[in-house]
């Protein structure tokens, strides 16, 4: 079905006979493989009698070769993927395998996709970045403080370039325009924090999406804020760098160098927010993020400090 969908890329009218042709298939198969298409992977295509069948828009597929045209100083493999469960789990798998880090998992799909706290990241086929960075820390967990923070810092910097001026940061995970979410960070992590260990970096930046009736939280996209399609290789290209320049910075000085430019990038400074814990609901207004880049409240007048991977921010007027 792919190499069907390769052919039919351009978004410009294909016949029956040539798509059979090129794939060495009768006329009818052609059809069946649509048909399949269009069920599995939500893809809408044009049937007109006489010119044949188009996509609803044209496709750009991710490529090696075209992240490096645009990134030629990125210095990790890139791992591409038509469909898999999720770009996190394929990292872990090939850290388990001995695949040496750096290096980097992209997908077209996700079938498993996977958020923060457990709940699932919508991954339709060739629309988003799936993308996950895998580094090899060494030297003990100074290294890990505020590194979800920092690659934040990458990715609204990223978007950004590509014509997002109004992304910005929620924390402690979250990249949004205004009260909608365009990106999301789940880092995960393997072996001893205190010695060596690996870190999986996974990104997910709505790009190219249009619809999505299965997410449940108000969402937005590059092209539904820049009024046109992107071509992912350049946003994957722009996002190596920009996590290239902080994760260096970050290396050198901690992430203490980066504090001050988080917090003046944090959507929410300032705001009355409940912070959510299991049960648990604790009122306060936000006073910025220590130097670990756990989070500074103000509760009843007095300042306390959050920190923790199942941990969740919302707005108090926020329903």
């Amino acid at each position: 079905m792919l190499t069907l969908l390769k052919l039919l890329k351009d978004g410009r009218f294909h016949s029956g006979e040539a798509l059979g042709a090129a794939l060495g298939i009768s006329r009818s198969a052609v059809w069946k493989q649509l048909q399949h298409l269009e069920a599995e992977l939500n893809l809408p295509i044009h049937k007109v009698r006489g010119k044949g069948y188009q996509l609803a828009s044209p496709l750009t597929f991710l490529s090696s070769e075209k992240i490096a045209a645009n990134a030629a100083a990125l210095p990790w493999p890139v791992h591409i993927s038509d469909s898999i469960d999720s770009t996190n789990a394929e990292a872990l798998r090939l850290i388990e395998a001995g695949c040496a880090a750096p290096f980097l998992v992209l997908s077209e799909q996700q079938t498993a996709g996977r958020g923060r706290r457990g709940r699932k990241w919508v991954s339709p086929f060739a629309q988003n970045v799936y993308y996950s960075l895998v580094l090899r820390i060494e030297g003990g967990l100074r290294q890990l403080e505020g590194l979800s923070l920092v690659v934040g810092l990458a990715v609204m910097n990223a978007l950004h370039e590509s014509g997002v001026q109004g992304a910005a940061l929620k924390w402690p995970n979250d990249i949004l325009v205004g009260h909608k979410k365009i990106a999301g960070i789940l880092l995960e992590l393997v072996g001893d924090p205190a010695d060596i260990c690996h870190v999986v970096l996974g990104i997910g930046i709505n790009v190219n999406m249009q619809k999505a009736n299965e997410v449940d939280r108000q969402w937005t996209s590059v092209q539904l804020e820049t009024g046109s399609a992107m071509d992912r290789n350049q946003l994957v290209a722009g996002l190596g760098l920009q996590l290239q320049s902080y994760l260096d910075r970050h290396k050198r000085s901690g992430f203490v160098a980066l504090q001050e430019e988080w917090e003046k990038n944090h959507l929410w400074h300032g705001r009355e927010v409940s912070l959510i814990a299991g049960v648990n609901h604790i009122n306060g207004v936000v006073l910025g993020v220590d130097h670990q880049g756990a989070l500074r409240l103000s509760v009843d007048g007095v300042e306390k400090i959050y920190s923790g991977g199942e941990l969740s921010l919302r707005l108090r007027d926020d329903s």
